[in-house]
């Protein structure tokens, strides 16, 4: 077996042996440690935006994605809801008080759950805080949209949200609706955050919530630049985007990105072409292949977010191989 090999069987090995002892009950108290509910999906990304009509032209007028609703709030709306399928949206949320002083446009990522409850309970059992170091609360509320949702946080401060639809929450109720035929894209795949310390967010994400790491890659052949992790009951992934130091307003908009799925990159590219990309936006690039052997184009809605269009297989069929290269200090 050569290094590389044996790295990487030792890494595979020592993330099942941890995730299997984080979720094996444990005597705790009056009884064992609840097990973790299935977590199936990416349910939604939530953004910050400085102009949400600006934001909607992007969305909805650029990419051709419907409105499904706007929640009020005392001066205006607190979000509008971008669907793309029947499980999955984007939150727009227009900048207020509570808005990142760093300029990040990225507010929460959020998770499909089948039991909110029970995932509550067991993030509970496993020492995991709410956004701020806050305890999490003792039961999951259900939102204004009518489903059971709670916020953790995890080891670099982001916001994760569990989500479970109930049968007369919105999610359910309205599906097949608001679903124009023109929207450019039908699945979000994955979501990319900023990550700093990489040992820290696989023991939350894999130790605790179960992910499976699927890919590892490099932009330079020297040092670590993505990792993939898949859910645990689905094919959605989160992108560990690995940054060495605090990245820039600008840097962050491109490092936290949601990512819509295609077909075709060509074909996307051509319907984009067509269409009239608000004045407030930046171009978006040329298609390409990555450094993950899948075509993609990215553009930018008018805050600078970027949102990755990208086939879902290799050019060539075959995988990309993933980088043996350490992480950014």
């Amino acid at each position: 077996m050569s290094a590389s090999a044996a790295r990487r069987t030792h890494h595979l090995l020592a993330s099942a042996a941890l995730a299997a002892l984080l979720a094996a009950p444990c005597p705790a108290g009056d009884g064992p440690a609840p097990r973790r509910p299935r977590i199936t999906g990416l349910s939604h990304v939530a953004l910050w935006v400085a102009n949400l009509d600006r934001s909607r032209a992007f969305y909805k007028g650029y990419l051709g994605f419907g409105e499904a609703y706007a929640l009020p709030a005392k001066d205006g709306v607190l979000l509008a809801c971008i669907k793309i399928n029947d499980r999955q949206w984007l939150e727009l949320f227009p900048t207020s008080e509570a808005t990142p002083r760093n300029g990040d446009s990225l507010y929460h990522v959020a998770f499909e759950t089948d039991n909110a409850q029970r995932m509550l309970e067991y993030l509970v059992s496993r020492g995991v805080r709410g956004p701020g170091g806050r305890p999490l609360p003792r039961a999951a509320p259900t939102g204004r949209a009518g489903n059971l949702n709670f916020f953790a946080e995890d080891p670099d401060g982001h916001i994760v949200e569990f989500v479970e639809y109930l049968p007369g929450g919105w999610t359910l109720a309205n599906k097949g609706r608001f679903l124009p035929a023109g929207r450019i894209s039908e699945r979000m795949s994955h979501a990319g955050i900023v990550v700093g310390n990489l040992g820290a967010s696989l023991r939350f994400y894999e130790g605790i919530l179960g992910f499976t790491e699927t890919w590892r890659g490099s932009s330079d052949g020297k040092t670590l630049s993505w990792v993939n992790l898949r859910v645990p009951d689905g094919t959605d992934y989160l992108e560990l985007m690995l940054v060495g130091a605090a990245p820039d307003t600008n840097r962050l908009h491109v490092l936290h990105h949601a990512c819509l799925e295609v077909p075709s990159v060509p074909a996307a590219e051509a319907v984009l072409r067509r269409r009239i990309l608000p004045e407030c936006c930046k171009p978006p690039t040329p298609a390409r292949t990555g450094i993950n052997r899948k075509r993609q184009v990215n553009a930018y809605d008018p805050d600078g977010t970027r949102v990755e269009v990208m086939e879902p297989g290799t050019v060539d069929g075959k995988p990309a191989p993933s980088s043996e290269a350490p992480p950014p200090e």
